[in-house]
């Protein structure tokens, strides 16, 4: 029990350094949907769904097949080697994107100074990949943490500052040196400014990390990261897809009057999700590196089991809560009643992040047995599920159809993975428990939403039930891990 003790420490503290700086940004969900009407708010969507394909472009699987090689290989040559990577894969595109943001920016229909900050902002945020894997590596989570927090913070406060007190300061004092600053209708400019300076300081703080290394590249060994890490950069383009091309594609496939409009609603219902995903964000960033240092243990499939149920277990409480509790979170969050509309969506896709938490825990499977193409695979036809689907019902269901995809490609991911992972690195999952665990989670939250809407004695008593059988279940196990020294 022990080791699930440690396990739950590291997760935990990981967990601070994400949820922290990702409910910063949270923040900004209620000063957007304010501040900036549902078209402007799709205008920014887009602009940071493609900012989510390409900074996994910009990464290629790098920080992946870094820890993959940090615990088997000399650990200094796959810093350097990483780092050098990393450095002149982001100089070339720097000076690349400079050069075209012109065409980029009518091809994305964006305007050409959003361009310019987008590409700022994905290449300091690639420059710091490898340092904050280090960091993970060399079991640093504190200071990981505080730049981490630290980034967002300073994000979130020039928001503020640019959005809500320099239109004021500027109104008081038209002639003075805040005046010349503030720039009318200049909202969404604001938003990336803000973005490339929070980039730039976490940049600076984590510069040394240049000056400790070799600056040689072993190309032996950078040839094997690649191998290794190339079918990661299709599984995250993949997953890229899954996670936001979907706002991309409603821009392009809907009339042109309604499109931004709808994006906006859209994305603004989807943040409700967040505590589903900060959930599983958290859990990922501490379990990748257990899972690779414990992969020799003799016990290691019974304790990747173990570690899968309680996952699916805690999963399952956030998303019956969330739920129950959405109409009163979207007051929160959601500041105008015309993103309301597409509340409708918002079960959808918090099950479907929660599938997507189940999926990584079951990818362990071809990362350890580095059949890493397998899981390049699996992604791929997720994406050909989004893709698929997403064209064929936006048209007639708008966002709806793109909810719908999501979920459709994260529980088909899910499917595949537990299927061929039996096959190819068996693992012995609970699946009586964990199928009655999530099967109970989603029939009482789609009843609770959709049947007892807003009527809490219901959704409450739900969740009471659902506790108690959980209780009930796991009652002894519990009691041990509590009573263990």
């Amino acid at each position: 029990m022990s080791l699930y003790k440690n396990l739950f420490k590291q997760t935990a503290i990981y967990g601070i350094a994400t949820v922290v700086p990702r409910m910063f940004s949270f923040l900004l969900t209620p000063l957007y949907t304010e501040l900036l009407p549902e078209d402007e708010y799709g205008e920014v969507s887009v602009i940071f769904a493609w900012m989510v394909l390409f900074n996994v472009v910009l990464a290629y699987g790098m920080e992946t097949a870094f820890f993959r090689f940090y615990t088997n290989e000399d650990s200094k040559k796959v810093q350097s080697t990483s780092t050098v990577s990393i450095f002149w894969t982001s100089v070339v595109f720097l000076g690349a994107a400079l050069v075209s943001r012109n065409y980029l920016a009518k091809a994305a229909e964006i305007d050409v100074e959003y361009i310019t900050y987008t590409i700022w902002i994905l290449v300091l945020d690639a420059l710091v990949i490898i340092p904050f894997s280090k960091l993970r590596a060399e079991g640093r989570p504190m200071f990981y943490a505080i730049v981490k927090i630290g980034n967002v913070a300073v994000n979130l406060g020039l928001n503020v500052f640019f959005l809500l007190y320099l239109p004021k300061l500027a109104d008081a004092y038209p002639n003075g040196l805040v005046g010349t600053m503030y720039i009318e209708n200049f909202q969404i400019g604001y938003i990336f400014i803000s973005n490339v300076i929070a980039s730039l300081l976490t940049f600076l703080v984590l510069l040394p990390h240049y000056f400790r290394i070799s600056w040689q590249m072993d190309k032996a060994l950078w040839r094997r990261m690649m191998r290794y890490s190339l079918p990661v950069l299709v599984a995250g383009i993949a997953f890229a897809i899954n996670e936001t091309f979907d706002r991309i594609l409603l821009q392009k496939i809907l009339p042109e009057n309604i499109a931004e409009t709808e994006v906006g609603i859209y994305s603004a219902c989807y943040k409700l999700a967040i505590f589903m995903t900060l959930f599983a964000t958290a859990f990922r960033l501490g379990i990748e590196p257990f899972f690779f240092s414990h992969a020799k243990n003799e016990n290691a499939p019974q304790t990747y089991a173990m570690i899968t149920k309680y996952f699916v277990i805690f999963g399952s409480v956030i998303l019956l809560v969330v739920i129950v509790f959405a109409d009163l979170l979207k007051v929160l969050i959601i500041r105008k009643e015309g993103y309301w509309e597409g509340m409708k969506v918002v079960p959808l896709i918090i099950m479907a992040n929660f599938f997507l938490g189940i999926y990584h825990n079951l990818s362990v499977w071809y990362k350890l047995s580095d059949r890493t193409k397998m899981g390049a695979y699996i992604s791929i036809v997720g994406a050909a599920v989004t893709l698929g689907l997403n064209f064929a019902l936006i048209p007639q269901y708008s966002y709806m159809g793109s909810a719908i995809a999501t979920i459709a490609a994260y529980s088909t991911m899910m499917v595949i993975s537990y299927v061929l992972g039996n096959k190819h690195y068996p693992i012995p999952y609970d699946m009586k428990k964990i199928g009655g665990y999530l099967g109970l989670s989603i029939a009482l939250s789609l009843v609770c939403f959709y049947y007892f809407r807003e009527n809490y004695f219901v959704g409450i008593s739900a969740i009471a039930l659902y506790a108690g059988f959980i209780y009930s279940n796991e009652k002894a196990t519990l009691l041990r891990i509590i009573k263990q020294r």
